[in-house]
């Protein structure tokens, strides 16, 4: 199998996951170091180390502890060092049945995609980039096996997931159907409010905000108005609640309001303890985007879909001849 390069280099961040905390996951070491050495899983002949799996939920964990909190933590950190084992077990199988098919990488080729870093994430400062590795925790040797580990992934996934995947028109069109309304806009009404609260057994307020709508009636604006009663947060905004669709409001007002027409003021709707008053200054009508304009989009995923079912199918072929054990 001939390696090729990728071009397309992320930034180095994302490369180099930062060291953390040591792993424990139930397993009582001496010290530290010990709990790193530990086996977190064994694959044919080889093991994955606690260590291999530090490296890789580094930065995932970070993001957890700035999430969640005790339990849902525990939880969290859980799923991810699990998820983080069964990935490794998977890349060993993929370097493994690299080995088995006799393929090798020359180590001129290496050479060339971390100089290729070099050049393209560090602007050619070779010392830079090895105090960025070194302060990562990595030695340069340690950097090109990880390297070579990503190319021999990512060019045996290639090679076992087929690119010119071809996704039929009516697959398309019925993944179009399913899922119409990630497509679709609904109705929806720019719209200003007038609420105020009842004032109790003696409620004089209804009368007050009839006067209001007389006024909007006889020409008066519905904004100043709005700004002067209403008792709700968008007084300041003069009652203005932008463009609404059918869930934002409950049911009443929905209904009510989706029932006026541009320019007409509401009859005084009562809700619970509050009058309200809707008018609507315009209008949008339900809108579905064609097929057609969305049509490559939803190639794509199929696409991705598929080959992301081969690379599981074939992951599951090469654990089903292997032995691997979890600890």
């Amino acid at each position: 199998m001939q390696a090729v390069p990728s071009t397309n280099f992320s930034v180095l961040s994302r490369r180099l996951v930062p060291v953390l905390t040591a792993i424990a996951l139930g397993l009582c070491a001496a010290n530290a170091q010990d709990v790193l050495n530990g086996i977190a899983a064994v694959v044919n002949d080889q093991v994955v180390t606690f260590s291999q799996v530090r490296e890789l939920v580094g930065a995932k964990e970070h993001a957890a502890r700035q999430q969640f909190q005790g339990e849902a933590l525990v939880s969290k950190i859980k799923e991810i060092r699990i998820q983080a084992i069964n990935d490794l077990i998977d890349r060993e199988l993929i370097l493994q049945e690299f080995k088995k098919q006799g393929f090798k990488i020359p180590e001129y080729f290496i050479d060339e995609r971390v100089n290729a870093i070099i050049r393209e994430e560090f602007g050619g400062d070779r010392h830079a980039f090895v105090r960025t590795i070194e302060a990562q925790g990595f030695t340069m040797t340690r950097f090109k096996e990880m390297e070579r580990d990503k190319i021999v992934v990512q060019e045996m996934t290639r090679a076992a997931v087929k690119q010119n995947i071809i996704i039929p028109e009516a697959k398309i069109a019925e993944f179009y159907q399913q899922n119409i309304e990630e497509f679709s806009t609904g109705a929806e009404v720019k719209l200003r409010m007038i609420a105020i609260k009842k004032s109790g057994a003696n409620d004089n307020r209804r009368k007050m905000i009839e006067e209001i709508r007389a006024k909007t009636v006889d020409g008066a604006e519905f904004g100043g108005l709005a700004r002067m009663y209403d008792e709700s947060p968008q007084q300041e905004q003069d009652g203005d609640w932008g463009w609404v669709d059918r869930k934002k409001l409950n049911e009443v007002l929905t209904k009510a309001a989706f029932a006026l027409k541009p320019g007409e003021v509401s009859p005084v709707i009562e809700y619970a303890d509050t009058y309200y008053l809707l008018y609507v200054e315009a209008k949008k009508p339900a809108k579905i985007t064609p097929l057609k304009d969305v049509r490559d989009d939803i190639e794509k995923r199929l696409m991705q879909q598929e080959r992301q079912k081969l690379r599981e199918e074939w992951l599951a072929k090469l654990r089903k001849k292997a032995f691997i054990k979890m600890y």
